[in-house]
């Protein structure tokens, strides 16, 4: 036997109970899993089409924060940017995907300050500033997904190795002790009913 574990019905009925336990125990790591895998393809559909947005974006800020410092000159610029606070207009919160705590950043929209005088300063500058204003947003949103895809597949790699030892090791373990213990409990079976039938003729003979 497995483990020298003795052939009784107490054992069978504790070997049983194991194995059920490991099914269902399989089952909901299963549905775990997917219902996280489910969420990573959505998130990274959904990143897709902020990185192309953002993409664009760029394409257009970088464009004209070039034309800004040719017609401007870096230094200009430089001091421009000097004069923008950092961002702090966002609140990163939590909500729970199958026991996965995500991030979740929160945030309201705001119309461009201009930090600075337009004296000495041009449209290709005002636009630079507008569009990467825009994208921040966009930025933030992404930050979102990356970290939330990052725990998610941290989870859902943890989940697949339970899962596995689960399928392929505790299960068929059970299996093979329910299947042993229940053969030589049979076999016990029809040897006493064997015993039995022979005393009974032995008493009928007398």
């Amino acid at each position: 036997m497995q483990e020298n574990i003795a052939p009784t019905k107490a054992n069978l009925m504790s070997a049983q109970s194991a194995l059920d336990f490991s099914k269902k125990g399989y089952e909901l790591l299963d549905k775990k899993r997917n219902v996280l895998i489910r969420e990573v393809m959505a998130l990274m559909d959904r990143a897709q089409e902020i990185q192309q947005k953002a993409q664009a974006i760029f394409r257009e800020a970088y464009e004209a924060l070039q034309t800004a410092n040719i017609t401007l000159g870096i230094s200009q610029v430089y001091e421009v940017a000097k004069s923008i606070p950092l961002a702090t207009d966002f609140k990163i919160l939590t909500r729970s995907v199958m026991g996965v705590e995500i991030p979740e950043v929160k945030y309201e929209k705001q119309e461009l300050d201009h930090y600075y005088s337009f004296y000495n300063t041009n449209t290709a500058l005002d636009v630079a500033l507008t569009k990467f204003h825009e994208v921040k947003y966009l930025l933030y949103e992404l930050a979102e997904i990356e970290a939330s895809v990052y725990k998610l597949a941290t989870e859902i790699k943890r989940t697949q190795k339970r899962a596995n030892a689960l399928q392929n090791i505790q299960i068929p373990k059970y299996e093979d002790m329910v299947k042993n213990i229940s053969e030589v409990l049979e076999e016990k079976e029809r040897e006493d009913f064997f015993r039995l039938k022979v005393l009974k003729k032995k008493s009928d003979d007398r």
